[in-house]
């Protein structure tokens, strides 16, 4: 008996089909679907049974077959396929009351094809969302999942398409895996000019940014390794005025006005060799965004320019590295991926320069140290020394955790160390007494970003970071009979919330809150006579923001319009509101000309003071501080600049007006070397100029030619004369350069042109010397009414590459930085010696400066 029932049972299933073919044909059309609830009813009439259930659990539930059809059947096999199609859980209390209810644990099936349904798509990811269930279609397009939650939902996407989202109920069926069409997503992707202006790696970007990706550099004449902070003063409208990478200057801005981004903490602290090389690794160094006007309402600060650096930020499958050695320090650096979702990535570098003395080095340290307590300032009597020497080093080593939590949310948390650690070492010819000096620089910096995408229209972020920058000296005179202490500590800490909105495939909203805590403290103390000072400020900034984005059809036009609102509160000082609104316009003009109109206004609260004779050691003259909204004002900028780029063929051309207005600057902080020095007035400068290019490129050869024209003016109302030229007025900057690639030889060559930055010298004898009053003094002529030499430097640069084997590839590289060995002056001032006479001081740039470096990469 039981055996031949089985049979009946196993011929339930081809009746059934076989009259489901045999009605269709009949009816001359496909099966259509039944509510399950009016099912049960019609099984119960027929059948004179009853079904217990809950009406909300069945209502929305359909079977893939026809109600009438399956009615004509026998009970048992109806009951069989609900249980099968829809996984309901059918149980028989007697021969009369059923049980039903729907299954908390289904098996679903579907199959993913493109919104035209003609093509399956393999690859999409679908996720069972608040769990770790997930799977990818296979190359038919589906997929199967067992024992998951009905009322789970899914999320199904796959580049290129929009994301979909559903319950799991919707697939469960037997008869067959659902279709589910995913809609083609049409996204206005950000139009990056590609380019090879000065060096392969840098582009254009569509807000009239420049994009600068080390990875792919070529070569740059003067270096043999990538230097992010060096390749930007190629640039029009940015400069160094004394060679260093701590004091750029971008259109007439002092460097303290420059935002300086790295993974979006904010750095206080950019070089090593105090300020003569980046502090930056290069090779992890993905990108870097370079924006002189129009920025993005999400940033405040950088009254001057933006300089935002973001490491590599993909988890590879892969392992990948280098290390290298050249003249001033050895470096190594590493992707390490623990699992499909885990990696890390780390990175360290450590001079040479405390155990070998290298040409490089000398130039460098005669460079640093000149003018200073370590070289021995101008006029100070050698004779009485018996040795002097300085045991300098520095390092920095960063790391990078990148975790996947899924393919939509992802976690990032980085961290970079940057040192520089000076000891100098004096001994006494008289009595042979040995008096020890230091300094410390430091940056310690600390930040994680969560990044979400809820759908193919909105996303968010949370970040936050800690920063601390510390510089510390101790210094002591001869036989140690005096001492000097002095420390300048910045911490800040903050916390932002950003959302990304598209309305529709023209119009794009971003908006969010970022607030920051920043302290800064300084410290300054003497043994004889006693002398103890300790000032520390604290400022809260709450700012809010919003921005629209709007592209044009055919990406003719794209509009940027935001706003800032800052509330700065400082507990001891002030409150105060500050709005800040932003504008960027691109209008294609035709295929290959863009009109660029950008606008921005600023505020500032950190700022670093300026003492040329008393800081630390006389090595590192600034010092950060913070605004009080009176001795130091608020700090607040206005630019707009116009200007037109053209890229077509081998060449690229582009000009670019601007003008820019910052006030609230003091004497203290614009590096004054005459009567202004300390004095603190409080004024503001205005600057205006035109910045061109040219380039033309080809497969082995790209050359430039970059030309800028400032004219920078301060004003002080209680100066006399008001109104003199800006210690960075420099009216006249040239770059000319050209590379060529040849197989596996890289070659480059180029020069930078620049006019005398403004000084001020004395008045001519007799006058120079004041007098009348205790201590004497120079009297100086009008402010900033002489000029320097004209600056002229020539660099080259060569790099050849080579295989190890099939994954390992090194390189070697020769540089000459000062090719012509040119003795360019950086600075002047003047000053009276110790017989009470005016003399002159001369900072010079670097001498001829040779280096070499081998690479390892695989």
């Amino acid at each position: 008996m039981p055996k031949k029932l089985r049979k009946v049972r196993s011929f339930y299933p081809f009746l059934l089909l076989l009259a489901l073919f045999a009605s269709a044909i009949a009816r001359g059309q496909t099966a259509g679907e039944q509510d399950v609830i009016g099912l049960l009813r019609q099984l119960e009439a027929r059948h004179q049974v009853a079904f217990s259930y809950v009406d909300e659990d069945l209502g929305n539930l359909r079977v893939g077959l026809p109600a009438d059809l399956l009615a004509s059947l026998p009970l048992e096999p109806v009951l069989e396929e609900l249980r099968q199609q829809i996984q309901l859980r059918i149980e028989k209390l007697n021969e009369r009351y059923y049980t039903v209810a729907k299954s908390n644990l289904v098996t679903i099936c579907g199959q993913v094809y493109d919104n035209f349904e003609d093509n399956t798509i393999s690859g999409a990811s679908v996720e069972v969302l608040g769990s770790s269930i997930a799977t990818v279609t296979g190359p038919d397009g589906a997929f199967r999942l067992q024992e998951i939650p009905r009322g789970a939902t899914l999320r199904i996407r796959h580049l290129g398409f929009r994301t979909r989202y559903m319950r799991a109920e919707e697939l469960v069926r037997r008869d067959r895996c659902t279709p589910l069409l995913l809609p083609v997503r049409y996204q206005e992707l950000q139009e990056v000019v590609v380019y090879k202006f000065l060096t392969s790696g840098l582009r254009r970007g569509d807000n009239g940014s420049i994009l600068m990706m080390p990875s792919e550099f070529g070569v740059l004449p003067g270096l043999t390794e990538p230097d992010v902070l060096q390749t930007i003063q190629a640039l029009p409208g940015i400069k160094s005025v004394d060679e260093t990478v701590s004091n750029i200057n971008i259109r007439g801005g002092t460097n303290d006005q420059n935002l300086l981004l790295w993974d979006g903490i904010k750095m206080y602290q950019s070089g090593h060799f105090f300020g003569l090389i980046s502090a930056f690794n290069p090779y992890l160094t993905r990108e870097v965004e370079i924006i002189k006007n129009g920025s993005s309402a999400r940033y405040g600060d950088g009254l001057s320019g933006i300089i935002s650096m973001h490491t590599h930020d993909e988890v590879e499958r892969t392992y990948f590295g280098g290390a290298g050695l050249n003249l001033l320090s050895g470096d190594a650096y590493g992707h390490i991926p623990i699992s499909d979702r885990l990696a890390i990535q780390v990175s360290g570098r450590r001079s040479v320069t405390d155990f070998l003395n290298t040409p490089t080095y000398s130039n460098f340290s005669d460079r640093a140290f000149q003018d200073t307590q370590v070289s021995g300032p101008g006029g100070q009597n050698t004779e009485r020394f018996q040795s002097r020497d300085e045991d300098f080093y520095f390092y920095d080593i960063s790391a990078k955790l990148l975790y996947d939590l899924n393919a939509y949310h992802k976690l990032r948390v980085s961290a970079l160390n940057i040192e520089n650690q000076l000891s100098y070492r004096e001994v006494l010819a008289a009595d042979s007494t040995e008096n020890r000096s230091r300094l410390d620089q430091s940056n310690l910096a600390v930040g994680g970003r969560l990044t979400s995408e809820w759908s193919d229209r909105f996303s968010t972020a949370v970040s936050g970071y800690f920063t601390r920058y510390l510089l510390d000296s101790y210094y002591a005179t001869e036989a140690s009979q005096q001492q000097l202490f002095q420390a300048n500590e910045v911490e800040e800490t903050a916390l932002k919330t950003e959302m990304d909105y598209a309305l529709n495939p023209y119009v794009n909203w971003q908006a969010g809150y970022q607030f920051l805590v920043t302290g800064i403290t300084n410290n300054s103390e003497v043994n004889q006579p006693p002398f103890l000072s300790r000032i520390k400020d604290v400022l809260y900034t709450h700012a809010l923001f919003s921005e629209w984005r709007y592209t044009g059809p055919g990406k003719r036009l794209d509009a940027r319009a935001g706003l800032r609102l800052n509330y700065l509160s400082n507990p001891d000082d002030f409150d105060r509101f500050r709005l800040e609104p932003r504008l960027n316009l691109q209008y294609k003009l035709r295929p290959h000309l863009v009109l660029g109109v950008l606008g921005e206004m600023k505020n500032q609260t950190s700022l670093q003071k300026i003492d040329l004779e008393q800081n630390f050691l006389g090595i590192e003259k600034r010092r950060w501080i913070l605004a009080d909204d009176q001795n130091l004002p608020l700090v607040t900028s206005r630019q707009i600049s116009l200007g037109l780029h053209h890229d077509r063929g081998h060449w690229i051309a582009g000009i670019e007006g601007f003008y820019k207005e910052v006030d609230g600057i003091t004497t203290d902080t614009q590096g004054f070397q005459n009567e202004y020095q300390f004095n603190g007035e409080l004024g503001r400068y205005r600057v205006h100029g035109v910045e061109a290019l040219l380039n033309f490129k080809s497969a082995e050869w790209s050359s430039w030619v970059s030309y800028a024209w400032n004219r920078n003016d301060y004003r002080f109302e209680d100066l006399d004369p008001a109104e003199f030229p800006n210690n960075l007025d420099i009216r006249h900057t040239i770059s000319f350069g050209t590379n060529y690639t040849s197989g596996n030889l890289k070659l480059g060559i180029g020069v930078n042109y620049r006019t005398g930055r403004p000084y001020t010298e004395p008045e001519p004898e007799p006058n120079s010397v004041d007098t009348s009053v205790f201590p004497n003094r120079v009297n100086f002529s009008e402010p900033n009414s002489s000029r320097l030499p004209e600056y002229f430097r020539a660099d080259a640069s060569a790099i050849y590459g080579f295989e190890l084997s099939e994954t390992v590839r090194a390189s070697v590289g020769a540089s000459v930085l000062n090719l012509t060995g040119r003795r360019n002056i950086l600075n002047t001032y003047y000053r009276l010696n110790d017989q009470n006479e005016v003399e002159q001081v001369e900072n010079v740039s670097l001498g001829l400066t040779p280096n070499l470096s081998l690479r390892v990469r695989f």
